[in-house]
């Protein structure tokens, strides 16, 4: 038949992403595709910098010696990745500057976890990475099932929000007050399962909510996410 549309694996046969879906299929697969090439770029990039930091071994002695030099060094490395995000924030949508301050802000976000890597043995560093591979996979799969389906996680948002506040308090006060091993291991189990969270609501979005134009508030959002969660997982299995 002359007026038969062509089957696409992507697309479907008629039906969209989700259940009554009013934009185009290939639009939005497209606007998806981009943001987890960007979101690949991201991870990659962050992969190269925190190997660097931790098998060159000059680098690595240098930050592990723990002196003032390095002491403050670390901790404007990890300051830097709020500054860059900041005016990112604002100019997310005027390209090209968007895409500079967001390759600005994966470099310093590698830098970081470059550090938080140091000092851990590279077995539990592989672990906790594959670990945080395998559950960002397995649950991207089930919000795309999900969402075609018809479920909405939408809802989620506001009690995402509120754990992340909490777990910000929780951070500030352990930084003062270190509360030992067993709750250090609860707090990272409590973080993996926010951030797993965050990873459905934040791939719901992506699927239904965001504007073509918001590549970049999409990908630093599901980066953000991989990131946190591989910091949690790593917080629990180096106890």
């Amino acid at each position: 038949m002359k007026n038969e549309k062509p089957w696409d694996v992507e697309i479907g046969a008629s039906a969209g992403l989700y259940p009554n879906m009013m934009e185009s299929s290939e639009l939005r697969w497209g606007f998806i595709r981009k943001v987890y090439l960007i979101v690949a770029m991201q991870i990659l990039i962050t992969i190269i910098i925190a190997a660097v930091m931790n098998i060159v071994p000059s680098i690595h002695v240098f930050f592990v010696s723990r002196t003032s030099n390095s002491i403050i060094l670390a901790f404007v490395i990890m300051i830097l990745p709020l500054l860059v995000m900041i005016p990112m924030v604002f100019l997310s949508n005027r390209h090209p500057v968007n895409m500079i301050l967001l390759v600005l802000f994966t470099i310093c976000m590698g830098m970081s976890i470059g550090l938080a890597c140091s000092g851990r043995q590279g077995n539990v560093v592989l672990e906790a990475a594959a670990l945080t591979a395998i559950v960002f996979m397995g649950l991207t799969l089930y919000t795309f099932w999900a969402a075609k389906r018809g479920h909405d996680f939408s809802f989620l948002g506001p009690f995402l929000f509120a754990a992340l506040l909490c777990l910000t308090i929780f951070s500030l006060i352990q930084i003062f007050f270190p509360l030992g091993k067993t709750t250090t291991m609860v707090f990272g189990c409590i973080s993996a399962i926010i951030f797993s969270g965050f990873i459905v609501y934040d791939t719901d979005n992506l699927i239904k909510r965001h504007s073509y134009d918001e590549y970049v508030p999409a990908a630093i959002s599901l980066y953000l996410d991989i990131i946190n969660l591989f910091l949690a997982l790593l917080s629990i299995m180096e106890e």
